[in-house]
């Protein structure tokens, strides 16, 4: 695919403010083994997309320990490759805006330099915190069928109260052209599409949206740089019809992340031989399940120690579960320590945390208890 390709790893951190603290949206872990940038890389490198660049903010230092070289999605290359774009490149980037970006607009300003230097024709555009597994080439084919000047990657969803100023909503003509784009408000109801924050357009294109952004002081991709030209361009919709999820809270965090211990979720994201979903390789030494460990329904990475009861949770590497502790509906991220005894219900443990003998925690899968990095309780 002759694109190259960009992603934004802070446009959503106020999503989940607690668990984005010390880190990007894009260095969260998820799933087990995964950080929610390898979905937007994986889909990238399995559509042959070599030369990608990752818009930061602040706060990308476990990032960049994440992706190191990007060896482990084969761009570790001479040409191309991936690239950490912190803000402000250059001295010229630095006098478009008077502080760090805040919106999509505001950081593709900032990386115009890279923008201009890239020589792929086409442009794929991609937030972290859409989990899909979706060929972008399809999506390229699409775009060029309808002639599209921007092709926006959309899922059909039932809107609810709970989605209410945190989805984009899109509106089109029977033959999928785009006629109108605005955030949910109250009353929207019924099905709609959903913007998953996956664009294509040629680079070009790209380019001159955003030095027509700069001119007029534009702020807000889809509501300014988009909606003003909706009557005289092209914008098309592209209906992904797999599994799509996005975190817009930390409900939905948590939503997500159970959402795997369904069969059918991890299969349509993990089990396609032509587009796996790429990771961080660590060698650590299978899970040890001791005499008397209970696990159900739950995912567990390789190095966790399970001498307690597990269930309906996702499990990080290097957990330890000990002896009659219970944990329930809930989400280990790495290394956590539990103690023995220990009662957990809906919550999440960040890197590090290690809870005390005889503890008794519980949330609700609407509200989970979140317990920060490094805690000790």
């Amino acid at each position: 695919m002759n694109a190259v390709g960009i992603i934004f790893s802070n446009i959503h951190d106020q999503s989940i403010p607690e668990i984005t603290r010390m880190r990007t949206m894009a260095s969260v872990p998820f799933g087990c083994r995964y950080r929610l940038i390898d979905f937007p890389l994986s889909n990238f490198v399995n559509s042959s997309i070599k030369n990608i660049g990752v818009i930061t903010h602040y706060n990308y230092q476990s990032l960049m320990d994440h992706i190191g070289t990007g060896k482990d999605w084969d761009l570790a290359t001479r040409s191309g490759g991936i690239r950490i774009l912190p803000p402000y490149i250059t001295a010229y980037d630095n006098t478009m805006s008077a502080g760090l970006y805040s919106t999509r607009l505001e950081a593709l300003a900032g990386i115009l330099n890279f923008i201009s230097r890239a020589k792929e024709e086409y442009a794929v555009l991609s937030d972290c915190d859409t989990i899909c597994n979706i060929d972008l080439n399809e999506i390229l084919a699409f775009h060029k069928a309808k002639g599209a000047d921007i092709t926006v990657v959309a899922k059909t969803e039932v809107l609810t109260r709970a989605m209410v100023g945190k989805q984009t909503v899109i509106e089109t003509d029977e033959g999928g052209r785009i006629t109108d784009i605005a955030e949910q408000t109250s009353n929207m109801s019924g099905s709609k599409y959903v913007c998953m924050n996956i664009l294509i357009m040629s680079r070009l294109y790209l380019q001159n949206l955003v030095l027509d952004a700069i001119a007029h002081g534009y702020k807000n991709f889809y509501r300014d740089s988009m909606m003003n030209n909706v009557s005289s361009a092209n914008f098309y919709v592209y209906e992904h019809k797999g599994f799509h999820a996005s975190i817009t809270s930390p409900a939905e965090f948590f939503k997500c992340n159970m959402q795997l211990l369904d069969k059918k979720v991890r299969d349509d994201l993990f089990n396609n031989p032509t587009h796996p979903i790429l990771t961080k390789v660590r060698n650590s030494p299978p899970t040890k399940y001791v005499e008397g460990a209970k696990v159900s329904n739950s995912l567990l990475a390789d190095g966790c120690v399970i001498e307690g009861t597990v269930e309906n949770s996702i499990i990080f590497r290097g957990v330890r579960v000990s002896k009659g502790a219970v944990v329930r509906n809930s989400i280990l991220m790495q290394d956590t320590f539990i103690g023995e005894d220990v009662q957990l219900n809906c919550v999440i443990t960040d890197k590090n945390v290690l809870i005390g003998d005889g503890c008794d925690l519980s949330g609700h899968e609407t509200r989970p208890f979140y317990i920060e990095k490094g805690a000790r309780i």
